[in-house]
């Protein structure tokens, strides 16, 4: 077990899931000599330097040039390393998408795609940094695994879970500190949905920085008498139909919460799965066809309307 329990002594202590990954990176190649790191000139921002510190003959250094990052971890991959690709999610799925596409999608190469300062939450660094897009274009690649951890402690299961996996897998992380959560480490895998409020009037689906969001709009909602299940959508893809399917019949309701733009995430993904198994009533709560924008992840979360208080409202909006 390669979890950290300096960062789950302090519940609600606010830990940045990329500061989660270099640890639990570093962690990682203590245990596996196989893992080889790969930055795009970002390995500071990314904390893919403290791999490099330790392991500097498994460390490679690429420049800014995410094109030749990826398919040189490829490479690698097809001679037995496993490789995790460091960079920026706006860079490594945007400058990069064709070589993501055919050098590590098309041939199924053990390459994992750990891309830290995704969504809005990236702040003052502003639009050109903010990727809004990666999930629908990471989803959308065949035999690619999406996973996007809510927490630093969920980071440190993905991490293992991604590099025992065999075949490609996008790793989504953020930039800003986010709420540690009491996600236990023993069952999580991936692919399987997780509970982590029950309720019975309605269910929020949320990944990310949006989980601890929703868990903040459940305890609201319980002031106002209203039960809401908040189910942890850590993997994207493969998505946990049966999980899905069992809370909307549970609730008859359903909201979905993520840090992406509505087109193509994980709304459009949940919406997928009900509507062919399961119809229910659900609101989307979303980045709306909107570029982001420099500020403070806060003012951006609200002024697109990702704040717990807009969970509530959607929420409130189904009850009635």
């Amino acid at each position: 077990m390669i979890v950290d329990r300096q960062l789950s002594n302090e519940p609600r202590a606010s830990v940045a899931t990329r500061d989660a990954f270099g640890k639990a990176l570093l962690a990682l190649g203590e245990e596996n000599e196989s893992v080889v790191v790969l930055s795009g000139d970002l390995a500071e921002s990314t904390r893919a330097q403290l791999f490099g510190e330790r392991f500097p003959n498994r460390f490679f250094e690429m420049g800014i040039s995410e094109q030749d990052l990826m398919g040189t971890a490829a490479g690698m991959a097809l001679h037995g390393k496993i490789p995790f690709v460091c960079t920026y999610a706006a860079f490594g799925t945007g400058r990069a998408y064709d070589q993501v596409r055919i050098s590590i999608a098309y041939t199924g190469a053990n390459v994992k795609i750990a891309l830290t300062h995704a969504g809005l939450s990236v702040g003052e660094d502003g639009a050109s940094a903010q990727t809004l897009e990666d999930i629908a274009l990471m989803s959308a690649l065949p035999g690619m695994i999406v996973l996007v951890p809510a927490d630093a402690n969920e980071t440190f299961s993905a991490v293992k879970a991604a590099a025992a996996y065999q075949g490609p897998v996008y790793l989504r992380m953020g930039r800003s500190g986010t709420p540690l959560l009491d996600i236990p480490d023993a069952d999580w895998q991936i692919g399987k949905v997780r509970e982590m409020r029950s309720g019975t009037d309605v269910t929020v689906v949320a990944c990310g920085a949006m989980v601890a969001l929703a868990m903040d709009a459940a305890e609201i909602c319980a002031l106002q008498d209203i039960s809401v299940q908040v189910i942890n959508m850590h993997t994207i893809k493969p998505v946990d139909e049966a999980g899905l399917i069992a809370s909307a019949r549970h609730t008859g309701k359903v909201v979905v919460a993520e840090e992406h733009s509505i087109f193509g995430g994980l709304g459009s993904i949940v919406a997928r799965v009900l509507a062919q198994n399961c119809p229910v009533p659900m609101r989307f709560i979303a980045v709306r066809d909107s570029f982001g924008e420099s500020g403070t992840p806060e003012q951006l979360m609200q002024k697109h309307g990702l704040a717990a208080t807009d969970i509530v409202q959607a929420v409130s909006e189904l009850v009635e």
